[in-house]
């Protein structure tokens, strides 16, 4: 795991020391679980200690959801997942042995339409279904998801996935 550092900024002479200062919240380049990790810090042969400066890593673009949803798939057990050269209207098609997900990078929540299509889309390939949105899901599409199976997950600010609906904990919890 390795912290993305903040290019340009230059390291902090600590003076007193805090239990907070001392941690960092990122998200894990490897698995894509956020933790608390021990800030980067160097001790100089004078005796000054300096903190180099890192940045959480978040979801911050629209490449960084679908990574942050792969990364998810893979972890609860689909490891072959990819990009698939599919273009969805509002978002990015993930496919791999067994599992056909959308990430929906749309500025709206969610509808049933988008939920069906993608429930048709899984059903065809006789594989599981797996919905991820930035901006949530309308009442609608989240009852649709419920009486056809389809997990939904919201995809935070950190771009952790977040199960919305049941299929979505079962999922979780089934493949964890």
């Amino acid at each position: 795991m390795s912290a993305p550092l903040v290019m340009g900024a230059p390291p902090i002479r600590i003076v007193r020391r805090t239990w907070d200062e001392e941690w960092v919240t990122v998200s894990c380049t490897g698995c894509g679980r956020r933790d608390q990790w021990p800030q980067p810090e160097l001790g100089c042969p004078c005796g000054a200690l300096l903190r180099i400066p890192v940045r959480p890593a978040t979801a911050g673009t629209r490449c960084d959801a679908v990574n942050a949803a792969a990364l998810y798939l893979r972890e609860i057990g689909f490891p072959e997942v990819l990009r698939s050269g599919e273009r969805p209207e509002t978002g990015v098609d993930l496919r791999g042995p067994g599992i056909v997900a959308l990430v929906d990078l749309g500025a709206r929540p969610a509808d049933s339409r988008a939920v069906e299509c993608l429930w048709l889309n899984a059903l065809t390939e006789s594989a599981v279904s797996a919905y991820f949105s930035l901006a949530g899901y309308v009442d609608e599409a989240r009852e649709r998801a419920d009486t056809l199976g389809v997990p939904l997950f919201l995809l935070d600010p950190a771009g952790v996935p977040r199960p919305v609906n049941g299929p979505a904990a079962e999922l979780d919890r089934s493949h964890a």
